[in-house]
C-alpha cells in the first residue's frame, strides 16, 4: 500500500492547521499508533510511490519473461525432429565443433521431448555470469543457433534485459539506488498501511468484520477510492512482503548485510564437493582457501576425454537421485569431478547435486536438497517465486496481477492526495497537507522508544531507508517551523 486517505475525517482543515501542530495543554500521552503510521505512510508515500510505480510497472514484464522468452526463442529451445537422441557425447562434439575458439565448462542435457541440449562455453569477451550456449537438436546431434545465457536459470538475451530493466533500468549504479529504495520502503509503507486499514475497518462498528478488511465498502461514494485502495492493498499484501524481501537480497547495500546475516547464521546455500578424495588442490565447490603450496599446477586434462565420459556421468547421476534437468559442470583439471547439479526451472521445486569420478564411475559427493538449512530453502523458493519460476504460468500470472494491483494502489493514492488538496490560494500547502503533527510527542514512551530503536536498526541494516528517513524528518521539522512562523487567524 502507497498512499492512503492523507487526513481522516475528524482531523482539522487547511485552515486551522497551524493551530492543530501545536500540542494541547494537558493532553494524555497514550497509544498513537493510527496517528503515527498515517504520517510515515503519508510521506513515503508522497515521496517513494513514483519509484515503487516504476518497480511495479517493469516487474510486470520481469513476471512474465520467462514465456515471453519461450515464444521469441523457440527457434533456440524447441526443435520439431523427433526419434531417439543421440549420444551426449556426439552432442557435445558437435557444438565444440562449432565453436573450437572457446572453452567447454557445461552442458545442460535436453529436459524433455521437443526441447535442446545445451552446450556452454566460457567467453572471455562476456560479462559476469555470462556464457555462451551452443543449442543442439538432441536428435540429430546437429546445432541450431548460440546465444549468451545468464545466470543459473540460463536466461536468454530478451529475459536479461527485462531483468536487468527492472533492476537498474539499464542506469548502472544510480539504477540500482532507484531498486533497491523501491524495495528497501515497500514492505514498510505496506505493513503502515495495514495498520492505517484495520484502523478504519474497525471504525465502521455497524459493519466489524473481517470480511470488511477483504471488501471495499462501495456504499461510501465520496470513500470509494480509499476503501478499493485499502482492500486492494489487503489482497496483494503477502506477495509485496515477500517481493519486497527476495527484492533485498539482490540489491547492494542491504543486500550485502543480508549476506553477511546469512554467513553469521549458516543460512547460506550449501554446494557439492567436486574435489577428489586423495588429490591435492582445493574444492572449488566449497569455497576452500587452503592451496597446495610447492606443488606444480596440475596438466589440464584432455577435453576429448572428458566428453567421452559425460554419457556414463549422465546416466550414473540420474541413477542417484538427478531426476529433473540438470546442468553438468566438465572438470578443467584432474582433481576434479563432474558435478550435476539440478536447473532451476519453471516448477522445480529441489535443487539436488552429485559429484562423480568421470574415470571410475563412482560418486564421491551427493548434496539433497532436503539437507539444506530451512533458511536456504526458504531463500530458494522465495527467489524462484520472484522469478515467475516457482510454479510456473500461474506464478508468472500471480506476479503480474500483484504488479498491476499495486499500480492501481499508487494511482488511487495519488487521486486521494490530489482530491483533498486545499482550494484556497492562500493555504500553506498548493497540493495537500499531511496529517496532523506533534504525533511523537503525544504517544507514549513506552511506544515511542521501542520505535525509534527499530528505526535505528533498520535504518543501520537497511540504509536507504535511514537516509530516506532522515530526509522525511528534515522536511517535516521544516514545514513544523513554516507553520509556526505564520500568523494565527
Amino acid at each position: 500500500m502507497s498512499i492512503t486517505d492523507t487526513r481522516p475525517a475528524e482531523e482539522p482543515t487547511s485552515a486551522t492547521a497551524t493551530a492543530a501542530d501545536r500540542p494541547r495543554a494537558g493532553t494524555r500521552r497514550g497509544f498513537r499508533l493510527y496517528p503515527l503510521a498515517m504520517r510515515l505512510h503519508f510521506y513515503a508515500g508522497i515521496f517513494v510511490a513514483p519509484f515503487i510505480l516504476i518497480a511495479a510497472l517493469t516487474g510486470a514484464l520481469y513476471a512474465i519473461a520467462p514465456t515471453i522468452e519461450g515464444i521469441v526463442s523457440r527457434d533456440l529451445l524447441q526443435v520439431d525432429t523427433s526419434g531417439p537422441d543421440q549420444a551426449l557425447a556426439a552432442q557435445v562434439g558437435a557444438a565444440v565443433a562449432a565453436r573450437p575458439d572457446l572453452t567447454l565448462v557445461a552442458v545442460a542435457p535436453a529436459a524433455g521431448d521437443g526441447e535442446t541440449t545445451r552446450v556452454l562455453f566460457n567467453d572471455p569477451t562476456l560479462g559476469d555470469s555470462e556464457r555462451l550456449s551452443v543449442f543442439v537438436d538432441p536428435h540429430t546431434a546437429q546445432p541450431v543457433g548460440e546465444a549468451v545465457v545468464y545466470g543459473s536459470a540460463g536466461a536468454l538475451p530478451l529475459r536479461t534485459w527485462l531483468s536487468e530493466f527492472h533492476r537498474s533500468l539499464h542506469l548502472g549504479e544510480p539504477g540500482r539506488l532507484y531498486s533497491e529504495l523501491a524495495a528497501s520502503w515497500l514492505w514498510v509503507i505496506a505493513l503502515f498501511g495495514l495498520v492505517l486499514w484495520v484502523h478504519r475497518v474497525r471504525k465502521r462498528r455497524s459493519k466489524r468484520s473481517a470480511r470488511w478488511l477483504l471488501a471495499p465498502d462501495l456504499s461510501e461514494p465520496k470513500r470509494r477510492k480509499l476503501n478499493w485502495h485499502g482492500a486492494i492493498g489487503f489482497w496483494i499484501l503477502p506477495v509485496v512482503l515477500l517481493l519486497a524481501a527476495t527484492g533485498m537480497t539482490w540489491s547492494t547495500y542491504a543486500g550485502d548485510n543480508v549476506t553477511k546475516l546469512r554467513e553469521e547464521l549458516s543460512w547460506t546455500t550449501p554446494a557439492v564437493n567436486v574435489k577428489l578424495p586423495g588429490t591435492a588442490g582445493p574444492a572449488q565447490s566449497t569455497g576452500s582457501d587452503h592451496h597446495s603450496a610447492g606443488h606444480t599446477a596440475p596438466a589440464p586434462v584432455d577435453p576429448a576425454a572428458r566428453i567421452a565420459q559425460l554419457d556414463s556421468v549422465w546416466a550414473i547421476a540420474k541413477a542417484n537421485g538427478i531426476t529433473q534437468a540438470a546442468e553438468i559442470t566438465i572438470p578443467a583439471t584432474p582433481e576434479k569431478a563432474f558435478g550435476v547439479k539440478e536447473r532451476r526451472m519453471s516448477g522445480t521445486y529441489t535443487i539436488d547435486s552429485v559429484a562423480i569420478d568421470g574415470a571410475t564411475g563412482a560418486v564421491t559427493d551427493q548434496l539433497a536438497f532436503a539437507d539444506w538449512p530451512l533458511m536456504a530453502k526458504l531463500t530458494n523458493w522465495g527467489i524462484a517465486f520472484h522469478m515467475g519460476l516457482l510454479f510456473g504460468i500461474a506464478n508468472q500470472l500471480l506476479l503480474l496481477a500483484v504488479a498491476l494491483g499495486l499500480c492501481a494502489l499508487i494511482v488511487l493514492g495519488y487521486l486521494m492526495w490530489w482530491q483533498r488538496r486545499p482550494t484556497r490560494a492562500t493555504s500553506r500547502f498548493a497540493v495537500g497537507a499531511p496529517p496532523r503533527r506533534g504525533v511523537l510527542r503525544k504517544t507514549s514512551l513506552w511506544i515511542t522508544v521501542p520505535l525509534i530503536a527499530a528505526a535505528v536498526l533498520v535504518g543501520w541494516f537497511i540504509p536507504l531507508i535511514g537516509l530516506s528517513l532522515l530526509g522525511f524528518l528534515l522536511v517535516d521539522v521544516a514545514l513544523g517551523l513554516a507553520a509556526r512562523a505564520q500568523p494565527t487567524a
